[in-house]
């Protein structure tokens, strides 16, 4: 059975240049499949560099839920993204928005009428992350 795909991830802190993508399957020959590999290999290595804060999992996943909404123009409460993903509990969302809140990536906007709602806001810092993931694609594309 042939290899799969062998993908060398750099150390939290090691330049993304260091490391390389090294595919050994029937998979390589498909464009899209290359591609996706390359991009999985280029935005582990911005997992990994140290500019930006580590993030779980989770935060990763609800980072890319808000990333959504805020691009169609959806403002999300706390309450909405608490109640956003069924895999998810209710209080784990909860405590996760405190540290993405801590980690820089998001900020709480009360709304002007009702004191009690807040409202999920991309910080620079998320707009940088994304920034970069893009360009990830692109290199995946390019290369």
């Amino acid at each position: 059975m042939a290899n799969p795909a062998i993908v060398s991830y750099p150390t939290r802190g090691q330049a993304p240049e260091i490391f390389a993508l090294r595919l050994k399957c029937p998979m390589a020959n498909n464009n899209h499949s290359l591609t996706y590999l390359k991009f999985l290999n280029l935005a582990q290595a911005l997992r990994n560099m140290t500019s930006f804060p580590e993030l779980d999992p989770v935060e990763e996943r609800l980072l890319n839920y808000f990333a959504s909404a805020w691009l169609s123009g959806k403002t999300t409460s706390v309450l909405e993204s608490m109640h956003a993903s069924p895999e998810i509990s209710p209080s784990t969302v909860h405590r996760r928005l405190k540290t993405l809140r801590k980690k820089g990536y998001i900020r709480l906007d009360i709304d002007e009428v009702d004191t009690r709602v807040k409202y999920i806001v991309q910080t620079e810092l998320t707009q940088q992350y994304f920034s970069k993931l893009g360009e990830c694609i692109d290199g995946a594309i390019s290369s």
